[in-house]
């Protein structure tokens, strides 16, 4: 076998030169909005409050450090507590929910043969994506008002004599982010596991319509199995940006003085203590805590999928 010389590193850079000058931009962004803002967790090991609001961002090292107090006060408060339950209860419930009605959603569109009805329904699943929030949330809670729709289905079905005021039960209220997530964003990630679909060899599902497999039995063996890696993937990162994506403009502004107890996470508490109470310091505590767990969340989640035998992200 002739040795191959490998290509020297100058070189192989300049022959992808095209590709390294596309990503310039992302870097650059990666840069400032990600990396630099990581020197702000120094306020986590301080006491910068009300009182000393005007130091300049610059000076913050010159700040007197108080260790782990903060870190201490977090957990010694139980209305932290309650937050950590609600941000993982969210996380949890979203990543489920999500993840199942994505492929589901996914599976249907991809056993459509009607070429415009198809295009149809995937067009109309992923259009709430790119509504805000803030717009999307207006929705949810004209849909569940007493007055709604929702209302008035269930009381034309006779499944309840009396409206019901979804919006004031706090045992709803995890239910409620879960599907009004599912609603806006399944059909969007649906469209990733439409992707990963096509690259199925068509020879297997030939095979089995001659084996004389039935459209249930093709998606059991051929279409889930064909989808998993990407699913693997897809939940390894999601897992590790679960307390992230846990939510903050879904549950701010579907809270009220009824469900607030269930509805306040994580993102919410550090708005609520940094710029609304103006204790920085305990709000830069709380952040830095979600991103510790979620960088072990995502080690835990990649160690799983290898032990599973499945593809991981390193």
């Amino acid at each position: 076998m002739p040795h191959l010389r490998k290509e020297p590193l100058l070189q192989k850079l300049w022959n992808q030169k095209v590709l390294i000058l596309m990503s310039v931009p992302f870097v650059i962004w990666l840069i400032v909005f990600r990396y630099i803002p990581l020197t702000g967790w120094v306020m986590a090991f301080q006491d910068i409050n009300a009182s000393n609001i005007s130091i300049p961002y610059w000076d913050l090292a010159k700040q007197p450090i108080v260790g782990l107090k903060n870190f201490f006060e977090l957990f010694a408060d139980p209305t932290f507590l309650s937050i950590i339950r609600n941000t993982f209860a969210h996380a949890i419930l979203k990543l489920t929910f999500g993840t199942v009605a994505a492929i589901i959603i996914a599976i249907l569109i991809n056993e459509t043969r009607k070429g415009f009805f198809k295009r149809s329904v995937q067009t109309i699943s992923y259009l709430p994506y790119f509504i805000s929030w803030v717009v999307a949330a207006n929705l949810v809670l004209e849909m569940l008002s007493p007055a709604g729709p929702i209302n008035d289905i269930l009381l034309t079905m006779g499944i309840i004599k009396q409206p019901v005021l979804f919006m004031g039960r706090p045992d709803l209220a995890y239910l409620i982010v879960a599907l009004s997530d599912v609603w806006k964003n399944a059909g969007f990630g649906a469209i990733i596991y439409l992707a990963a679909m096509t690259g199925i060899d068509p020879q297997l599902y030939e095979a089995a319509d001659m084996d004389g497999a039935g459209r249930l039995r093709r998606i059991w063996h051929i279409t889930l199995p064909g989808i998993k890696p990407t699913v693997v993937i897809l939940l390894i990162m999601n897992i590790g940006n679960m307390l992230m994506n846990a939510g903050f403009e879904q549950q701010y502004l579907l809270r009220n003085g009824l469900n607030f107890e269930y509805m306040d996470v994580l993102s919410v508490f550090v708005l609520r203590y940094g710029l609304q109470m103006v204790r920085f310091s305990y709000a830069a505590a709380a952040g830095v805590l979600q991103s510790i767990v979620s960088l072990i969340l995502v080690f835990l989640a990649n160690r799983v999928a290898k032990q599973l035998g499945e593809e991981s992200l390193f």
